[in-house]
């Protein structure tokens, strides 16, 4: 670990840590010992959230005009999707799974920068597993789901987290999803396999490219996004 350490918890899955590095000052997350997220490179993170929504805006059409936007996020890490979903006006409600509760402590405490996001009175967190939150959606709910909790089924922070890239999962937003709804799921690599899980379920499914520099090295992270049409 090279920094101080801001924080740390230790559950029944391990131990999460909030690390103030000494190279550059960010904040990085790091879920044990495996690194989440940072407070420098949040494009992706935020991409996750417009791409998302102008997603459902295309599909929808001027449905989306009228009707409240209704979120469902998986994963709450540093916020940034958050800070980006909540920035759309249009959106009316969203609803964070965030597995570990010290995660949500640190924001509360002013620990994690830019935490008014969780005040807004849109924004309702609950402590879980993203899987049971959906599952205890009505149908036709919601018009988003956002699934940032790994970095891609090929990087699992955590092994029960493979259900989240499994069709039967997958089967589950999409009856959440309202007409027109959209899921998107994150991930560091290409994923052909989720893509073939996703294309079982979504009538459209669409793999974005995306080119990141990463202090001078050049990557790509990638974005599955399943419409319901």
């Amino acid at each position: 670990m090279h920094g101080d350490c801001v924080a740390r918890a230790a559950t029944e899955r391990g131990e999460t840590v909030l690390i103030r590095r000494g190279d550059d000052g960010a904040l990085e997350l790091r879920v044990n010992g495996v690194f989440v997220m940072d407070t420098v490179h949040t494009a992706t993170e935020r991409l996750l959230a417009t791409t998302t929504l102008e997603a459902y805006y295309a599909s929808a059409g001027v449905r989306a005009a009228t009707a409240p936007i209704r979120v469902l996020i998986g994963g709450l890490g540093l916020g940034f999707t958050l800070q980006e979903v909540l920035a759309d006006r249009r959106v009316s409600r969203v609803r964070v799974a965030e597995i570990e509760s010290a995660i949500v402590d640190w924001h509360r405490r002013g620990l994690i920068p830019d935490t008014v996001a969780i005040e807004d009175e849109r924004v309702e967190l609950v402590t879980g597993e993203i899987t049971e939150l959906i599952a205890d959606q009505a149908p036709s709910s919601v018009e988003a789901i956002l699934l940032d909790v790994d970095n891609g089924p090929g990087y699992l922070v955590y092994t029960a987290n493979a259900a989240v890239y499994s069709s039967d999962f997958l089967a589950v937003c999409h009856e959440t999803l309202s007409p027109y709804g959209v899921t998107a799921i994150w991930s560091a690599d290409p994923a052909p396999e989720l893509e073939a899980a996703m294309r079982d379920v979504f009538e459209a499914v669409e793999e974005l490219t995306i080119p990141v520099m990463l202090g001078r090295h050049s990557t790509t992270y990638h974005l599955y996004v399943g419409r319901r049409v």
